[in-house]
């Protein structure tokens, strides 16, 4: 019987995918360079080192660029898109149905702590969770299983017991690899991604009720 739900941040809870993207689009375009998609798609969910986008500017260029001044113009594009964002549909939904259902709410995330921690304090929901993994807390980020076998640690629940929802490839084979039944819910940028390897996958939380979704896992497990 399902006990928990084991939300991502990024792009899940939160749209923060499009201007991640764009901000670097941006900073690019500047130089006459291009990133594209596919390059960039690599870090989607996963850690920040898998793919650095200075580095990738520089072998374009064949010059150094001042990282640094990129790097801090370009969080702070970010950081005001982001804040402009509210909740992605059907995120509240859950989080009161699973309330109202009794399960435990957890969070695993690529991001660092200040980062997930503001912004779910921001729309109100922190308190709302039982527990939030972040990358400062495990070795290793998605797609290694790390954050969310903490996270079924911190929640005191079986991989069985528990449900992830995640918008990323990386997202989906560290819940998987970890044993988690994984629901993937893609944002603008990761539909462009094969999620094929999801066990399930939604166009929105909207789309369809908690209790609903619950009824189908179990159904399907028990087939």
């Amino acid at each position: 019987m399902i006990q928990a739900l084991i939300f991502d941040f990024d792009g899940l809870i939160l749209d923060t995918e499009v201007s991640s993207f764009q901000t670097w689009q941006e900073i690019y375009a500047e130089h006459n360079c291009d990133l594209p998609f596919d390059t960039w798609a690599v870090c989607i969910g996963g850690s920040a080192h898998t793919f650095d986008p200075c580095d990738y500017l520089e072998e374009q260029l064949g010059r150094p660029v001042p990282r640094e001044e990129l790097r801090l113009r370009r969080r702070q594009r970010h950081i005001a898109m982001v804040e402009t964002q509210s909740l992605l549909p059907g995120v509240q939904e859950y989080i009161l149905a699973a309330r109202r259902l009794g399960l435990k709410l957890g969070v695993a995330s690529s991001s660092n702590h200040e980062w997930v921690d503001n912004h779910l304090a921001r729309l109100g929901v922190l308190t709302c969770f039982d527990s939030i993994k972040c990358v400062n807390d495990v070795k290793h980020s998605k797609p290694a299983p790390d954050l969310y076998l903490a996270s079924l640690a911190a929640l005191g629940v079986r991989a069985d017991e528990a449900i992830a929802l995640e918008d990323s490839p990386n997202g989906v084979l560290a819940a998987q690899r970890a044993g988690i039944f994984c629901i993937a819910v893609p944002n603008p940028i990761t539909s462009r991604l094969s999620l094929s390897h999801a066990d399930m996958r939604l166009n929105s939380l909207a789309d369809i009720p908690l209790e609903q979704l619950l009824a189908q896992v179990e159904q399907e497990a028990a087939s």
